[in-house]
């Protein structure tokens, strides 16, 4: 089951979407942690719960893509994992070395380490959601759209949800030097959300997930790439724990879990450039590039 965020005359709902159909239902609950919350004292899952709710309504639309949509959840933290599939292992080196590939770099350490690379991602103010607008950064000139599968946390580190993610990233700033990561991966509408959650409880398998990425430039597909979250190095538990280690994790905590598809080394994106993010079970993200 996919749960949607939606607007309407006196703020935002949160609306189901049942597994086979697209039509959607409005919830008594203001978010995902609400349902939870209802579920919970109902002695049922969360899903239950949501289907008792449905069988008393009447759809919303015929197609939920069709609602004005916002960020399935409003994250007051979101944290992503690099270097956890071989393609972005393989990426980062080329960065690292200029493209020679002519030598083991610090990712080729981390991708076998025991500790993942964990960093700061966005926080809510920084993050859009499905339809909204990505933003460039101005000083860089090698910049790419990450597709990733999130996970969406309780505050005792629980997964709870499954949803889509797109760590904007700029590819020159990264390769010039480490230590500019947070340069590379954080600035106003750097991160996006979206376009639904699906509840970790109906997801029979999370590493067997297609993931595609399509980006159009004037209405032409200029890039598509495909991948699957069973070429995952790491486990999502491992990346938790490691994420939960002396740390305070906020209800609502999403955690990339990295990517495994990069577009190609000669691409970077422009203004107006339109990006498609698919995962099977959960929908499409899209969102427009601006400068």
């Amino acid at each position: 089951m996919r749960l949607i965020r939606y607007r309407e005359e006196h703020g935002w709902r949160l609306g189901a979407v049942p597994d086979g159909v697209d039509e959607a239902y409005s919830l008594p609950d203001t978010d995902v942690f609400a349902l939870l919350r209802r579920a919970a004292a109902a002695g049922v899952t969360a899903a239950d719960a949501a289907r008792a709710s449905i069988r008393e309504a009447s759809p919303l639309t015929n197609d939920w893509r069709s609602l004005p949509l916002g960020v399935p959840i409003e994250a007051p933290e979101v944290w992503a994992a690099g270097v956890t599939y071989q393609r972005s292992r393989e990426a980062r080196n080329y960065e690292a070395t200029g493209g020679k590939l002519d030598a083991g770099t610090f990712y080729d350490k981390v991708y076998d380490a025991e500790r993942p690379e964990l960093f700061f991602k966005s926080t809510a103010a920084r993050t859009v959601g499905p339809g909204g607008e990505v933003s460039l950064r101005s000083d860089s000139s090698w910049q790419v759209p990450e597709p990733e599968l999130g996970v969406v946390l309780d505050g005792d580190g629980r997964i709870v949800a499954y949803t889509i993610g797109n760590d904007m990233s700029c590819r020159d700033i990264e390769g010039e030097n480490p230590l500019y990561l947070p340069q590379a991966k954080m600035w106003k509408q750097s991160c996006s959300l979206g376009p639904a959650l699906r509840l970790a409880e109906t997801t029979p398998d999370p590493y067997a997930l297609g993931i595609e990425l399509r980006i159009y430039r004037d209405g032409r597909l200029v890039v598509e790439e495909r991948a699957n979250t069973g070429q995952l190095k790491r486990s999502l538990e491992e990346l938790v724990s490691f994420l939960r280690r002396d740390n305070v994790l906020f209800e609502g905590t999403v955690l990339l879990t990295g990517t495994c598809i990069v577009p190609p080394n000669q691409f970077t994106l422009q203004a107006n450039d339109r990006i498609e993010i698919d995962i099977a079970g959960i929908g499409t993200l899209v969102n427009s590039v601006v400068a």
